[in-house]
């Protein structure tokens, strides 16, 4: 078996797997906190126009994005209130770097994380400090970079069988096709095909329904998350279902004890060699497995869905892909080889994610009285950051709203490290970083050396914040595009 990676360093540079990100460094950028009295936290600045009892839940709901850049202007950290909930919004790049490295005190936790266990269990993903090291020591042979050439061939043929599906002139629906698209490689990758066609269709529901409550949950205060309405009821009932389908492939692969090259093979197989115990209780494989098929359907779909409105949007950035895949594939299909020739394509998968990050608000829990930006923040304080928030703000990226992949390139300059943060950081960085970005790179590498996609003019589709950041109503009309024919022999990665 492939040798666990060593644990993520707070202050390594963010990788993919094949290279360093591109370019991000955090010199000069580093602050002290101010020494003196602390101020108390009763002085931290409250966002304005909040409504009796329920806060400022209008502003989240209706209009969330607008809601969190206005936070800036009015402090380093800011208060807005759920219901009746006080929560801490870090508004600072570093500060937030400080939050997230310190994951001891400022821990998994705070409204969005208890919503979310409710769902995921404790997994390695949700799990509380004390759980992590262990969980995550057993988690990264799924991850091993050993893995990564195995799990792109099955990425690859997910991606053409949906491709193949399209015929020249018809309209998509973008983002249940990337769904599909996504929902495709999670179960190739992690179960090897085992679901049936039926079963396969009930997850992919199941997913939907279960993401699409998760952030309107949030703000349900108790008992009113219990109470018999038709939306409580779908998001139990889908629940259930999701844990019964993985409960039942995880029962039968470990009695099997067979080795499918799989994400769910390396989980149950994983033994902690710094740990007496065999390995994962079936709880937490089935609670890691139910949050890798979350991030894993959703999280790709709202990427690959925005990085195609995206290229359609800006056609000079979607020639010069157009030019790099037909070089770089010469019409074979793409593989884990290829990656590092396929830089224009990466890096507009980094920008969809600078600019539109899938997860784009998360919480913590304050576990003892700490100190953050001057303030004292008492044990059992919510705080909240926004990977959107940060990378919005004009003091790190020039014109922040613009869709520009070229800005990761030389010779721009790069923001610092802790600007970019749509896999966290630290030692509770997404453990799939890796595996996510060889997945929308080889994705949408694939669809576009086959198609050009072009916008309807009554359905461009619109941006929506949930638990994901997601484009909805986005149709757009499939084109055929001519490649060159496939080379007798393949360049290899050395030979561009």
């Amino acid at each position: 078996m492939p040798q666990p990676q060593p644990e993520p360093q707070p202050d390594a540079v963010p990788t993919y797997g094949r290279r360093p990100c591109p370019g991000p460094s955090d010199e000069g950028t580093r602050r002290e906190e101010p020494q003196g009295v602390l101020k108390d936290f009763s002085s931290i600045p409250t966002a304005p126009r909040a409504l009796p009892l329920i806060g400022h839940v209008v502003p989240l709901l209706r209009d969330p994005l607008a809601f969190l850049n206005s936070l800036p202007a009015l402090g380093e950290l800011v208060r807005i209130r759920l219901g009746p909930l006080a929560v801490v919004v870090i508004c600072d790049p570093e500060l937030t770097r400080r939050a997230l490295l310190d994951d001891r005190v400022f821990d998994k936790g705070g409204p969005l994380y208890d919503r979310l266990r409710e769902v995921i269990g404790d997994g390695v993903v949700s799990c509380r400090h004390q759980a992590h090291r262990r969980l995550r020591r057993l988690s990264q042979p799924a991850f091993h970079q050993a893995r990564l050439p195995d799990y792109a061939r099955a990425m690859t043929s997910c991606v053409r069988e949906t491709t193949d599906s399209w015929s020249p002139g018809q309209v998509l629906d973008v983002p249940a096709e990337m769904m599909t698209t996504s929902s495709r490689i999670i179960t190739a990758t992690l179960f090897s095909d085992t679901l049936p066609a039926t079963a396969h269709g009930r997850l992919v529901d199941d997913v939907t329904t279960v993401v699409k409550s998760l952030y309107q949950r949030m703000f349900l205060i108790p008992p009113l998350d219990r109470l018999p309405t038709p939306g409580n009821r779908a998001h139990l009932a889908a629940r259930a279902r999701l844990h019964d389908t993985v409960g039942r492939i995880i029962a039968q692969r470990r009695a099997d004890g067979a080795d499918y090259g799989d994400l769910l093979s390396a989980l149950v197989a994983a033994h902690d060699p710094e740990d007496d115990r065999s390995g994962m209780t079936g709880a937490e494989i089935s609670d890691t497995v139910v949050s890798f098929v979350l991030a894993g359907i959703e999280s790709t779909a709202a990427t690959l869905s925005s990085a195609l409105d995206l290229l359609a949007r800006h056609p000079e950035v979607e020639r010069g892909v157009h030019a790099e895949v037909d070089t770089v594939l010469g019409g074979a299909p793409a593989t884990h080889a290829d990656l590092p020739r396929l830089r224009r394509t990466e890096r507009v998968i980094t920008e969809t994610l600078r600019l539109r990050p899938p997860g784009w608000f998360f919480t913590r829990a304050v576990t003892a009285d700490t100190h953050l930006g001057g303030y004292a923040l008492p044990a059992g304080t919510s705080v909240a950051y926004s990977p959107y928030l940060i990378h919005h703000r004009p003091d790190l990226y020039p014109d922040p709203e613009a869709f520009a992949p070229d800005r990761w390139a030389a010779p721009h300059p790069q923001p610092p490290r802790h600007a970019f943060l749509p896999f966290a950081a630290g030692a509770r960085k997404c453990i799939g970083d890796s595996f996510s970005m060889t997945e929308a790179t080889l994705a949408l590498a694939t669809i576009a050396a086959r198609w050009r996609l072009e916008h309807m003019p009554t359905h461009r589709g619109r941006l929506a914040a949930a638990v994901t950041l997601e484009l909805r109503d986005l149709h757009m009309k499939a084109h055929p595009r001519t490649a060159p024919p496939a080379p007798t022999e393949r360049p290899t990665a050395g030979h561009v």
